[in-house]
This record gives C-alpha cells, structure tokens and sequence, in this order.
C-alpha cells in the first residue's frame, strides 16, 4: 500500500474519550438492562461497606458482653453474602448481556460497512487485515466495553461506598488515602499511553499473521512448487515473533505499572495505620471502630488495585476500537443515484471516457468513445494492461472517479442506483468466486436464492453443468468446498456461467469466461454462450481471438485507448493492430 494511498484512507487519532464515548453509543439502546447492573454493583459495594459495619458491632458486642446480639448478627452476615450473591449474579449477567450487544451491534455494523467500501479500498488493504479487525479487534473491544465497564462499576461503587464508611469512622484519617491519588494517577496516566501505543502495534502484528497465514493456506500449491517453503515459513515466523515481542512489551508495561501502584496504595495504609494507632486518636474510636476502619481500609486498596488495572484493558478496548473505527470512518460507495428501473434494454455509449487508478501517474483508460447497441456483443482484445478489465468494470461502478460520460439507454450511469444498475448486470470473472455451499446455492446466489429446481437445473443445462452432475454424489446438492476446492476449474468455470444464466440479465459481462476450460468443454460451453447472448448486450473480455471471431464488434485497445474497432472481417483486412494480434496467435 502507498504512503499516500495510506494517508487517505487512515483518519485523525482520535482521544481515548472521543472512542470511548463512540462505544457507549452502541451501549444506549441497552439502557435499561445498564441502570440493573450500575444497581446491583452499587448493592455489591454497599455490601463492603456493611461488612466492616457487621465486624464494628462483632467486636463492640464481644467487648461489651451483649451476647445476645449473636442471632441478629449472625442472620446479618447471612443477608449481607445473600445480598452480595443475588448483586454479583445479576450484576454479571446485565452487564455481560449488555457488551455482547455492544460487539454484536459493533462487528455487524462494520461487516455492514465492509460491505460498501469502494474496490480501490480492497486494493489498497490486505484481506488479513481486514479479517483481523473483523475478528481480533472487535474482540478487544469486549474487555473496554465488558471488563472495564463491569469493574469500574463494581470496584468503583465498592470504592465509594468502603470510602463513605471510612469518612463516617473518622474524616482525617481518610484524607490520608487523597494524598496518594495524585501519585498513583500518574502513573496510570503514564502508562495508559504506553499501554495504548502497543496495543495500537499488537493489533497490527495480529493482522501481519493473518494475512501470511491466509495467503500461504490460499496459494499452497504455488508455495510448494515454486519452492516457497522456506520463505513462506520464514514470512510467519517473523510476523509471529514480532506479534510475541509487542505482547512481552504490553507485559512490562502492566506488570510494573501493578506493583507501583499497590507500592503507593500500601504507603498510604501504613501511613493511616501510624497515625490511627496514636494515642490522641485511639483514644477517640472505639476498638469495633477502630477493628472496623483498619478492615475498610485493607478492604479498598483491592478494589482501588483493580481500578488502577483498568487503564490498560481500556486502552487495548480504545486501540481496537480505533482500528474499527477507521475502517468505519471509510467512504463507502458513492450511491447519489435516484433512478431505478425493472429492465433496460442494454444500450451502452461511452464518451471521451478516461479514468485514472488512485495514487497512479499512468491513466488506466484515456479518451475512449464507443456505441454498443443493445443486445449486441462485443469484445474487448489487446494485451495485458491494455485497460480491458478497468472498462468493464465501470459498467457495475466497482470504480467511480471517471471522466467523460457513460450512458445505459441514453441515461449516466451515475444516475442509476447501485442496487438498480447492479441488478441488470451479469458477470462471470476469469477468476471464478465460489461459496462453501451446495452447486445449487452456488448457481442461485443472492437475490436468485428464490429459484426453483426446475429453474436452476435448466441453467445448469445451458452451462454444461449436468454433464458432470451424473458423477457428483448428491447431484446439484453436493458441497463444492471453500471457493469450490472440491471441483475443477472447468467445473468452477461452468458454475459460474450458469449463475450468470439464471440472472438472465440484459447486460453480461464475460472476463476470460473460457479460460479455464479444456478444449471439449469450451466448445460446449462456447455453443451455450451463443444461445446465452442473444438479446442481451454481451462484453466479452478475450486474450483467445478464437473464441470472438463472431463478435458483433471488436474492440482493440492498447494503453487504456481504442486502437481499432470493426468486425473480425474489416479488422483483417485493415491489417492494423489486430491482424497483429491474429497473426501472432496463429502463426503455426
């Protein structure tokens, strides 16, 4: 990917409040199952603080001899762990039911926006990547949204309640606690942002794995004929070291930020413990009072330890959520269409079209005119890098950014919305995509999902499909495996042409449609497209010029410019660039 190319799609960091308070969003809709868990954690922390209380009266009875309290405190010390369970439990559950919302709400919403992104932002992103962020930090997120949240709540309110009962005991002792905050504050400010920066470099090493371990699971035939072993394993090693050398970092940091702050914590304890003990001030507690303080001061520096370690879970929740964020944040299509229609007859015109690939200097396509009537078909020749593929991928808008006009029965395609212009276009690609599915939800995918058996099989028959259905287990029924492993290419390659004949779309768009075939199958495959164009506006993307001698017009294009356009005919008998091209190819 290119610095520039980076500079546009990576938004401003934003502040940890500012991701913070974008989570929260997501946290609204659930308010109410929010407000139970913030009641049952403050009955938890309330429950500490009756507890140094029920230890107070403990002590005072002993020491004073009423020995005929033991029921009432003993059904007290009772209620107190009845109360603390019956919080804990629904505190747990509330806040727990809450945060898979909030993931479920946050990886639905950017799987969503995945969805729309332009293609030139697949081009400029590894797919690992994208998958980490998918998976890995959305997970993250969970501990911001889930852990911190349930233990800013519970220690929190644990904190405030044990501190309310020390301020009742006795005010100046408890101010001894306050002076420590400053300290210990600054440390967790310190290393909340360390905290934050490997987080950042840990989620980005997580998606170096990825997408190594994705594309040599993907290419492993190629890794091992062309003998990339060695480089491939060196490749993840690597990016799995780098991953476990920013994980030890993020230890470092967490474990010397822990026992600083319990340092600090124990300083002020032992401070409050030296003062508490002096005679001026023993003198005014009572020994429960005095049992009961030093109890709700051990009590707090748990909860106080926890709320110190939350910096860190939320600034591995904030880094993830940064990362999820900016794909988020990512221009989606553009869709300022308005026009839809239920079909259209197919007539293409193409005006002084030229478009450029972002942060390229070369132009794809410059200055190219063309009239395509309806229902006829054309094809598209020239060598690799010619600008064929760019110019029939305008056609369903996988780029926009053009200049000049494209038109679909006289009307801008911009004019159009995507769902609508998509919708009467079929596309088979030389590089055929399968789902981990059946044939026959492969066949009748997305909006054709509807089909009938009938309808599906008779697609089937005009891609040559059935002839090898007779040797598949279950038929159309059986599972063709990720992206069709399970199949040939010349069986991938027919499958992909019956969807396109199911959709039985006006416009149809062939990009090597043959390619992988052998020559028996593309000579049946070559006689169905033949019955398959009729009546529909064909772009036929072919390095074979065998395979488009009876094109309507031949387009030949070189350095993204028409060359030459006519008949297989007129084109020979110029003598121009294409009888070049037919020369070459059959020179024998």
């Amino acid at each position: 990917m290119s610095k520039s190319a980076k500079q546009q799609s990576t938004p401003a960091v934003e502040g940890t409040w500012q991701l913070y308070r974008r989570l929260l969003v997501y946290v609204k809709p659930y308010w109410f199952a929010f407000v139970i868990s913030f009641l049952a954690f403050a009955l938890y922390g309330a429950t500490q603080a009756w507890s140094a209380r029920w230890l107070e009266l403990v002590v005072n009875a002993v020491e004073q001899g009423a020995l005929e309290q033991r029921t009432m405190l003993a059904l007290m010390v009772l209620g107190i762990f009845a109360l603390r369970g019956v919080a804990t439990f629904v505190g747990n559950y509330t806040i727990s039911h809450v945060a898979r919302q909030v993931i479920h709400g946050l990886r639905t919403d950017l799987f969503d926006r995945m969805l729309t992104l332009p293609a030139s932002y697949y081009h400029q992103n590894a797919s690992g990547h994208l998958l980490a962020k998918l998976t890995y930090n959305v997970e993250q997120v969970t501990g911001a949204v889930t852990d911190a949240v349930k233990t800013a709540l519970r220690e929190g309110l644990t904190v405030i309640g044990l501190s309310a009962y020390l301020l009742y005991l006795n005010w100046k002792l408890t101010l001894i606690f306050v002076l420590a905050a400053p300290f210990i504050g600054l440390v967790v400010t310190v290393a909340s942002r360390r905290i934050r920066k490997l987080s950042r470099r840990l989620q980005e090493s997580v998606g170096d794995i990825t997408s190594a371990a994705s594309e040599t699971i993907k290419g492993y035939q190629i890794v091992r004929i062309f003998g990339g072993t060695e480089f491939e394993r060196d490749r993840f090693h690597g990016a799995s070291e780098h991953n476990r050398r920013q994980f030890m970092k993020m230890v470092v940091t967490q474990s010397l930020n822990t026992p600083t702050v319990q340092f600090l914590i124990a300083m002020a304890l032992a401070g409050l413990l030296f003062v508490a003990m002096h005679p001026d001030v023993m003198g005014e507690m009572t020994t429960g009072g005095f049992v009961a303080f030093l109890t709700a001061a051990g009590l707090i520096t748990k909860p106080l330890r926890q709320l110190t370690d939350l910096s860190s879970v939320i600034q591995k929740g904030v880094a993830a959520s940064e990362a999820v964020f900016e794909v988020m944040d990512v221009e989606p299509e553009r869709d300022s269409g308005t026009r839809s229609v239920e079909r259209v007859s197919g007539a293409l015109e193409m005006r002084g079209l030229g478009f450029r690939y972002p942060g390229q200097e070369q132009p794809a396509l410059q200055d190219v005119s063309l009239h395509i009537p309806a229902g006829k078909t054309v094809a598209l020749v020239g060598r690799s890098g010619s600008g064929k593929s760019t110019l029939a991928s305008l056609l369903p808008r996988f780029n926009d950014g053009w200049q000049g006009e494209v038109l679909l029965d006289g009307v801008p395609l911009q004019e159009y919305t995507l769902e609508s212009l998509r919708s009467q276009i079929a596309l088979v690609n030389q590089q055929v995509v399968l789902f981990n599915g059946t044939i026959a939800d492969n066949i009748a995918y997305g909006a054709m999902a509807g089909a009938s058996e009938e309808q599906i099989l008779a697609a089937a028959k005009a891609a040559h499909v059935t002839e090898f259905l007779e040797r598949m287990p279950e038929g159309i029924h059986t599972m063709v495996g990720e992206n069709g492993v399970l199949l040939s290419g010349g069986q991938r390659q027919r499958i992909a042409i019956a969807r396109a004949i199911l959709k039985n779309a006006p416009l149809l768009i062939l990009d090597e449609a043959t390619s992988a075939l052998d020559t028996e199958s593309e000579r049946h495959i070559q006689a169905a497209l033949a019955e398959v164009v009729k009546g529909r506006t064909t772009l036929v993307i072919a390095h074979r010029l065998s395979t488009i001698e009876s094109a309507d017009l031949i387009v030949v294009m070189d350095h993204g410019r028409v060359v030459e356009q006519g008949t297989h005919e007129e084109l020979l008998a110029r003598g121009g660039a294409y009888a070049t091209l037919h020369a070459m190819q059959f020179q024998d």
